[in-house]
């Protein structure tokens, strides 16, 4: 064990005599005959589509180091997202300070994970060490285990440091790991190979669409924990915090943790697009914005969005505004197929959207001179893009070229989010009274199929009769 132990400035002194005595009198508990794990096989494809792109180059992609929040105290450790897609290691079970190493071939890359294995007994680690002691932070796998589990040829983490300085020629995802970044001189073309490892993850194989799904179904069922939550929201001067806890112990039962910070914006709130404060009350009549996603352990998010009625039903003016959103999200879901350009989406529920405003006297120009890119607005009350790629991040693929993702064409596969919105500020003085301070964003998630695209959220209302007979059932009247 190199390096010294991670303490803190309170911990007690330990004597010689204690740390002699707690290094014996363990049982042998390394786990034998641990099954691979379900992600392995697909990681390892992923990694032979990268060894392929990157013949003769070390290849190192750092999961990454713990994230202080505040003096001694860390963020809960959540790996880089391009070393969870190559290893498939699951949240809970990856380590700070892991690397995956794809080390050049004759024939290609062999892989090697670097990790900090389980603290041994025979050093002060396992009971003094707060960042990879046993007894602070629980088991990590040993290098026996990890293999079993992941498929990946183990190293100590002590050893990579050896082998960075060989000079073989590597590209390094930078950022993540400062040692590492020390260790190996930025080589030509490591922003490509970002670029690269963001739009290979841009089609989704089978394994990614079955734990998108199952981030789906969680996210499902913490819409009905919030919504049995609302009557609780309305008696606190912080409801919309009642609302977001709801969620978020959904999360942390079902997945790893949330996928994003929750929006949970009630009344005109739901007119602030990222409203993650949620410190707001929750009225009865009002609306309440609810984006939220669940990650699971295998770190697939999803991302949906519903806005409610806090009472169970819709005003008049608050179902006209609803409306016009979901007539958008209709349009732009039937445009989302295979071929079509990943635009034609946000276009479709754009045309709608402007037409809508254009018809209630809003829009001080017609729908098609608003739809006009030297014009655009319509925009004023509608911001936001309607819609971006999904897995791994809520924002997935964000490195990807223009021409492959922004700019390009959805293939059948891929995973997108269609979310088109209104959001209708209460100080806006070109709107009537009774359509201010009102937000509206309808959010789905959609798989692009042969022929079209497939709702992974099908099962989660979003016409307004089926969400007022949905929260009636929830809330028992």
């Amino acid at each position: 064990m190199a390096g010294k132990l991670n303490v803190g400035s309170h911990d007690l002194p330990v004597s010689k005599s204690l740390a002699e005595f707690m290094k014996g009198g363990w049982a042998e508990s390394e786990r034998r005959g641990l099954p691979l794990h379900p992600a392995a096989p697909w990681a390892e494809s992923r990694r032979d589509r990268v060894s392929a792109a990157y013949p003769g180059i070390r290849l190192v992609i750092p999961a990454g180091v713990l994230k202080v929040r505040a003096n001694d105290s860390d963020y809960r450790f959540r790996p880089h997202s391009a070393f969870a897609w190559l290893t498939g290691i699951p949240g809970s079970e990856a380590v700070p300070e892991t690397a995956l190493v794809l080390e050049p071939t004759l024939d290609g890359h062999e892989a090697r994970l670097y990790l900090h294995p389980r603290s041994p007994r025979d050093t002060d680690e396992f009971f003094r060490d707060r960042r990879f002691g046993e007894f602070w932070v629980g088991r990590s796998p040993t290098v026996r285990e990890a293999h079993a589990r992941y498929g990946l040829n183990i190293h100590h983490i002590d050893d990579l440091s050896s082998l960075l300085g060989d000079g073989t020629p590597s590209l390094v995802v930078r950022d993540q790991d400062s040692k590492i970044d020390s260790q190996v001189p930025t080589g030509e073309g490591e922003s490509e190979f970002v670029t690269f490892l963001s739009a290979a993850r841009l089609i989704k194989d089978a394994y990614e669409i079955a734990e998108l799904q199952a981030a789906v179904d969680a996210t499902i069922l913490g819409f009905e924990d919030a919504v049995k939550s609302f009557p609780a929201a309305i008696k606190e001067a912080r409801g919309e915090r009642v609302v977001e806890g709801a969620f978020y112990s959904r999360a942390r039962l079902a997945g790893n943790d949330l996928g994003y910070d929750t929006i949970a914006a009630s009344g005109a709130h739901a007119c602030v697009l990222h409203w993650i404060r949620n410190d707001g009350e929750v009225n009865d009549g009002d609306l309440l914005l609810l984006d939220a996603g669940v990650e699971m352990e295998s770190l697939y998010t999803s991302d949906v969005t519903r806005t409610l009625p806090v009472s169970g039903k819709f005003t008049e003016a608050q179902r006209k505004i609803y409306l016009l959103v979901y007539e958008a999200q209709q349009a732009a879901i039937a445009a989302v197929k295979p071929g079509a350009k990943f635009r034609d989406f946000h276009r479709a529920a754009q045309e709608v959207i402007a037409k809508g405003l254009a018809e209630w006297g809003v829009l001080p120009i017609t729908a098609e001179e608003s739809m006009d890119p030297d014009s655009g607005l319509h925009r004023r009350w509608t911001l936001c893009s309607t819609g971006h790629m999904l897995g791994l991040d809520v924002h997935d693929c964000a490195q990807a070229r223009a021409d492959q993702y922004l700019d390009g064409v959805l293939e059948v596969g891929q995973v997108l989010t269609v979310e088109p919105g209104l959001y209708l500020q209460p100080d806006d003085l070109l709107l009537p009274e009774e359509l201010r301070g009102i937000g509206i964003r309808i959010e789905d998630d959609v798989v692009v199929t042969e022929d079209g695209c497939r709702l992974l959220t099908e099962k989660l209302p979003r016409h307004p009769d089926e969400i007022e007979r949905w929260m009636a059932n929830l809330l028992g009247f």
